[in-house]
């Protein structure tokens, strides 16, 4: 299996690793700042973007995804950033295969198991009939009727293609998501990674609290903690020059 990705830059390897229903785009553009200093490989996940659709999510088989994705890569050690789903992928690796992780980074995500969020997406999702757009505008009416937030509606529509001839299709694969959400909720398990991490929360986001540190130290015990206070969960679009500088520093010192 081959994950799609895209690569920036030169110098050490930073691997990025996006949450649900995001793809690889969704970090370039920080991509490219850090390009400067490093070579910036961004992957979609399995069951995203253009990376194939399989029929099982975990974060064991994500991991093991990102683990052959590095060795045909010739990528033997590299600093490792993950968000949300893409976080929980990240420190799923990290503790499986920790010789491969020179710095971890994981942004707004605790190690532990979630509750379910994501019903009324999945429901306005599951409930637009593809076959019968006509264009992308009906797309985002329909959502918008169910999903109050314009901003997560213009998010999920990222990942509705056209094909010429065949109309429209989901770039990710809705059913095995929706199927094994379970799974993509539940916690990460492994022996303490041994090496640097950095967890930064968002100040507006409720991911990562105060009573998560205890798990976040017992499996990274050497795990440092920041909040950019003005962000919500997506503190790399609402706040990207605070996130590229806590990055860029940890990573360099």
């Amino acid at each position: 299996m081959n994950l799609n990705f895209k690569t920036y830059g030169q110098g050490p390897p930073l691997v990025i690793l996006h949450g649900l229903f995001g793809t690889l785009d969704n970090w370039q553009t920080l991509a490219k700042r850090w390009a400067d200093n490093y070579t910036v490989y961004l992957v979609d996940q399995r069951n995203h973007g253009r990376s194939p659709h399989l029929d099982e999510m975990s974060y064991p088989l994500l991991a093991e995804d990102l683990a052959k994705f590095l060795d045909k890569e010739w990528i033997h050690e590299c600093h490792l950033l993950g968000h949300s789903m893409g976080g929980k992928t990240a420190m799923q690796f990290a503790l499986d295969y920790p010789d491969q992780v020179s710095k971890l980074i994981v942004v707004d995500m605790a190690p532990k198991i979630y509750p379910a969020g994501h019903d009324e997406i999945f429901d306005a999702l599951r409930s637009l009939k593809l076959e019968e757009l006509e264009n992308r505008r009906d797309a985002a009416t329909h959502l918008n009727k169910r999903i109050p937030q314009p901003a997560v509606v213009q998010f999920l529509l990222k990942n509705l293609s056209r094909d010429p001839g065949s109309g429209f299709r989901w770039k990710m694969n809705l059913e095995v998501l929706y199927r094994d959400y379970k799974n993509i909720l539940a916690n990460v398990t492994g022996p303490a990674f041994p090496g640097e991490a950095l967890f930064v929360r968002g100040g507006k986001s409720h991911y990562v609290t105060v009573e998560d540190l205890p798990l976040i130290r017992e499996l990274f015990p050497s795990a440092q903690l920041a909040t950019v206070a003005e962000a919500g969960h997506w503190v790399h679009a609402q706040a990207p020059d605070e996130l590229f500088k806590l990055v860029s520093d940890f990573i360099e010192n």
